[in-house]
C-alpha cells in the first residue's frame, strides 16, 4: 500500500467514525511475603520447568499435554528463560516423591523450580504443583488443580496465571479473550480467541460490515458497530441471553468503549456534528461527553473511568486529547506527529497507546505517558501498525499490521520488544481488542 492509498484509508476509516523485571520477587505463600531476588540488570526469570510425573497410560498423555500448555503459555509470556532440567533433578528414584536437589538447580543457572506429578481422582485430571526458589532452597507454592480432561489447558493456564502472580506480585493476562474483525467468510465479522490466538470463533454472522468490537469488562457484553441496517450502528450484545440492544438515534453510532461494566462511550451523530456520548448497555443515553466543531472519535478510559482520552479534528487534523469526567475539563496529549489516532489507555493508567501515520507514509504505533511525557515509537520500519490494545495486566500489547502482506493480528511486550504474530486465520483480521475479562 504506497502512502496515498495509507493516506486515503486513513481518512476513509475517521470518516468512517465521525461516521522484567530487577529486581522481581518470589512471594511465599506460607509466610504471606515477598523474598526478592536481585538480578543484574534486567532479564528473563531463569526457570527449570520439569516435567510432570505420572504412572503411564492415560495418565502420562495427561501429563504431556500439561507439560505443553505450561511451556507454550510461560513462553508467550516472555517473562522467563525455561531451561531443561538437570537429569538428577530428583534425589530419590520417582519424580513424585523425591527431594529437590538444589545443587544441580543451581549448577544450571537456575532461579526457579517448578514440577509436579499427575494422577487420577474421581474420574477428574489431579495435577499437584510445587514451585521452589532455588537460591533460598524454599517452597514457595504448593498447590493442586483439579478438573475435566477437557479443561487440561485451562489447568495449565491456571498454573502460568499464579507462578506469575507469585514472582511479579501482579495478575496475568491468562484466560482473557481478544475479539477483532476478520474478513474470513468473505465479510467482516467479529471473532473472539483465547489470549494466545487459541480457540478462534466466529462472534456475529451478519454478511456485512463489522467493526470495533469491544467486550465489557464483566465479559457480559460485546459492543461493535455493524452496517447491517445500511449506516454505522452501535450494537450491543449480552452474551449471556444474545439479547441485542441498539441506540434509538438518527445518524451514525459508532466506535465504542467502556467505562465500566455498566456504562460506554461512543460516538453519535444526532445531534449534527459527531460527538461522544456516554451510553447504557440498552442504549439508552446518559449524557453527552464532548462539545467541539471538529469530530470527536476513539474513546477510552482511565482505569479509574475518571478520565477519557480521544481523538478530536477540533485543531485540524485528528489529535489525542484527555478530558476528564467530572469537570469536563479538556487538555491536548501529542503535539508529536500531525495524524494521531486510535488511543487506548493501559490498566494501570499511566500510559496511552495510540497508531501515527508519519511523513514516510509508515502507520506506527506510539506510546506516551498519560502526563504528556516519554513519548516512545514501538513499531518502526514495517509498513502500517494499527489499532493497539493492551493486555489485562498491561505487559503486552496487541495490533494490526501489514507487514507480510495482508492485515494480520500480532502481538509484542508493552516496551515494543518480542514482535510476532498472533494467529494463523484465512483473510485480513484487525481492530482486535483485549479484554479485561477473565
Amino acid at each position: 500500500m504506497n502512502s496515498r492509498t495509507s493516506k486515503g484509508v486513513i481518512a476513509a476509516v475517521l470518516l468512517l467514525w465521525s461516521l522484567f523485571l530487577s529486581p522481581f520477587f518470589l512471594h511465599a505463600e506460607e509466610q504471606g511475603e515477598y523474598i526478592a531476588i536481585r538480578k543484574q540488570g534486567g532479564g528473563k526469570i531463569a526457570l527449570v520447568l520439569d516435567r510432570a510425573a505420572a504412572k503411564g497410560g492415560k495418565e502420562s498423555e495427561w501429563a504431556q499435554e500439561f507439560d505443553k500448555t505450561v511451556k507454550e503459555g510461560l513462553g508467550f509470556s516472555n517473562l522467563f528463560s525455561i531451561l531443561p532440567p538437570p537429569s538428577n533433578v530428583r534425589a530419590g528414584s520417582d519424580g513424585k516423591a523425591g527431594g529437590v536437589n538444589f545443587g544441580a538447580l543451581s549448577s544450571v543457572g537456575a532461579e526457579v523450580y517448578a514440577g509436579g506429578a499427575v494422577s487420577k481422582k474421581g474420574g477428574k485430571v489431579n495435577i499437584d504443583m510445587e514451585v521452589y526458589d532455588t537460591f533460598g532452597t524454599k517452597l514457595l507454592l504448593k498447590k493442586s488443580y483439579s478438573g475435566k480432561e477437557e479443561h487440561l489447558r485451562s489447568l495449565g493456564h491456571a498454573f502460568c496465571a499464579d507462578l506469575i502472580e507469585l514472582l511479579t506480585g501482579k495478575k496475568s493476562f491468562f484466560g482473557s479473550k481478544i475479539v477483532f474483525i476478520s474478513s474470513k467468510t468473505g465479510s467482516k465479522e467479529v471473532y473472539r480467541c483465547d489470549f494466545d490466538g487459541h480457540g478462534v470463533e466466529q462472534v456475529t454472522n451478519f454478511r456485512s460490515i463489522s467493526l470495533t468490537p469491544v467486550l465489557s469488562p464483566d465479559g457480559r457484553y460485546l459492543a461493535y458497530t455493524s452496517y447491517t441496517s445500511g449506516r454505522p450502528t452501535l450494537y450491543i450484545r449480552n452474551l449471556q441471553d444474545n439479547k441485542i440492544s441498539s441506540v434509538a438515534k438518527n445518524g451514525v453510532s459508532v466506535d465504542p468503549s467502556w467505562r465500566n461494566a455498566t456504562e460506554l462511550a461512543t460516538t453519535l451523530s444526532f445531534e449534527g456534528d459527531q460527538e461522544i456520548y456516554l451510553v447504557r448497555p440498552d442504549g439508552g443515553i446518559v449524557r453527552r461527553l464532548t462539545n467541539s466543531k471538529g469530530i470527536d472519535v476513539s474513546p477510552t478510559f482511565s482505569a479509574d473511568g475518571r478520565q477519557m482520552a480521544f481523538v478530536s479534528a477540533r485543531n485540524g487534523l485528528p489529535q489525542i486529547f484527555i478530558q476528564d469526567m467530572q469537570s469536563g475539563l479538556t487538555r491536548r496529549l501529542t503535539y508529536s506527529g500531525r495524524y494521531n489516532t486510535q488511543p487506548s489507555w493501559s490498566p494501570a493508567g499511566d500510559k496511552i497507546a495510540y497508531s501515527t501515520w508519519e511523513k514516510t507514509g509508515e502507520i506506527n504505533i506510539f506510546v506516551i505517558n498519560a502526563d504528556g511525557s516519554g513519548l516512545k515509537r514501538l513499531t518502526s520500519g514495517v509498513r502500517e501498525n494499527e489499532s493497539p490494545s493492551w493486555s489485562p495486566d498491561g505487559s503486552m500489547i496487541v495490533f494490526t499490521s501489514n507487514r507480510q502482506g495482508g492485515k494480520k493480528l500480532y502481538v509484542m511486550s508493552s516496551n515494543g520488544e518480542n514482535q510476532r504474530r498472533l494467529l494463523q486465520v484465512d483473510g485480513d483480521q484487525m481492530q482486535p481488542s483485549w479484554s479485561l475479562f477473565r
